[in-house]
């Protein structure tokens, strides 16, 4: 089960994400780079989220299956987290009874 940051707390007054500590972005401006007909403009902007945001917020701009579509592009720009998302989704690929 997914713990989202609530609205509310998930961007600044001028409607920045917190996770955008290092650009001057809206969420509406961050959510149209996300939708960019430029599918390396989208796997940067997907990355910068999945490095920088909490994983449960992740999930509130991008779905798993962009994720997915978008990861021989994106998975070069994840740095230190790569790890971490490579490992998230092999868990997820696998099926139930693989764990056992």
């Amino acid at each position: 089960m997914l713990n989202p940051t609530p609205p509310e707390t998930l961007t600044d007054p001028q409607g920045r994400p917190y996770f955008l500590w290092d650009c001057d972005l809206t969420a509406a401006q961050f959510k149209e780079r996300l939708q960019d007909p430029n599918p390396d403009v989208r796997a940067y902007f997907a990355a910068k989220l999945m490095r920088q945001a909490k994983p449960d917020d992740v999930f509130q701009f991008v779905t798993l299956a962009t994720v997915r579509e978008l990861w021989p592009r994106l998975s070069r720009f994840l740095g230190q987290s790569r790890p971490f998302w490579t490992w998230i989704l092999d868990t997820w690929n696998r099926p139930p009874d693989a764990s056992r």
